[in-house]
C-alpha cells in the first residue's frame, strides 16, 4: 500500500519545516547525495508529503549552513563538506551522530584545547560572583551524578558551560552551544573507554583555581582536562568497521 501524504507528514514531526530540515541535513551529512542529484523543491514537496512553501524554508536554512548552494539554471547543489558551518550545532550534531569518529573527535577536543584553557584563566580574573557561583554549582552537580543525584552528561556540560561564560568574552560565551552539542559525545566517548565518570578531582582543580583568582593554575588545569581526553584518544586504535573503538 502507498504511503500517504499524512503518513508522510508524521515522520517529521509537528514542525514540518524543522522536520524536513533534519531529515534533509542527515541525508546530507551522511553522503545520501553523494551519487545523485539533490531533489528539486517539488520532488521534495512529493518525497515528504508537504508544501512547496515548506519545502522551500527547510532548502534555505540548509543554505544559510552551508551545506548546499542553489544556482540559476543548476537548482539545488550540495556543498562540499569545506563549505559546511561546522559552528553550527545542527551541523554538528548531524556530523558527530552520523558515525563515531575518532578523528572528529580528535579535531573537536583541539580546538577546545584552543578555547577552554584561555576561557578558564580569564574567568580566574573576570567572573563575577554569580559566574563563579555557577562554576561551582556545575563541579556540585558533577558530584552529586556520582551518586546519581543527577545527570552525568548534563553535569558536566554545566561545568565547562558556566567557565565560558565566566570568561566575559562574548566570543568564548557562544562557544557554549557546539561545546553542549559536542561534548555530550566526548563525554560518552571517554566514559565508555575509561569506565568510569569524568574525573571530579580534575574539575575541582580548574574551579578551584577559578575562584581563588589564579589564572595561570586554572589555564593549566583545564588543559590538563582536554589534554587527557586527547591522550585518551591516542590510545584507541583506529575503529573497525563495525564502528567500535578498541584500545590499543
Amino acid at each position: 500500500m502507498d504511503t500517504t501524504p499524512a503518513e508522510l507528514r508524521l515522520n517529521l514531526g509537528r514542525n514540518l519545516t524543522h522536520g524536513l530540515l533534519d531529515a534533509l541535513g542527515r541525508a546530507i551529512v551522511t553522503g545520501q547525495y553523494d551519487d545523485g542529484p539533490f531533489p528539486t523543491e517539488a520532488e521534495l514537496a512529493k518525497q515528504h508529503g508537504v508544501s512547496r512553501s515548506v519545502t522551500r524554508e527547510a532548502v534555505k536554512m540548509l543554505t544559510a549552513k552551508g551545506l548546499v548552494s542553489a544556482r540559476p539554471r543548476q537548482g539545488t547543489i550540495v556543498q562540499p563538506r569545506s563549505s559546511w558551518n561546522l559552528f553550527d550545532t545542527d551541523v554538528l550534531r548531524w556530523l558527530l551522530n552520523r558515525k563515531f569518529s575518532l578523528e572528529l573527535l580528535r579535531q573537536f577536543n583541539q580546538l577546545r584545547a584552543a578555547i577552554e584553557p584561555e576561557a578558564a584563566a580569564l574567568a580566574a580574573v573576570l567572573a563575577d560572583d554569580s559566574e563563579l557561583a555557577a562554576i561551582n554549582a556545575g563541579l556540585e552537580r558533577m558530584k552529586a551524578a556520582e551518586t546519581g543525584g543527577d545527570q552525568i552528561l548534563d553535569a558536566d556540560i554545566a561545568f565547562h558551560v558556566a567557565v565560558l561564560k565566566g570568561s566575559k568574552n562574548p566570543f568564548f560565551a557562544q562557544f557554549q552551544d557546539v561545546v553542549a552539542t559536542a561534548l555530550r559525545s566526548s563525554i560518552q566517548f571517554t566514559n565508555r573507554i575509561k569506565g568510569h565518570t569524568a574525573s571530579i578531582p580534575d574539575h575541582a582543580a580548574v574551579a578551584q583555581a577559578i575562584i581563588k583568582r589564579q589564572p595561570d593554575k586554572a589555564r593549566a588545569a583545564m588543559k590538563k582536562l582536554v589534554s587527557d581526553v586527547l591522550d585518551l584518544i591516542d590510545t584507541v586504535e583506529p575503529e573497525p568497521k563495525n564502528g567500535k573503538p578498541k584500545r590499543k
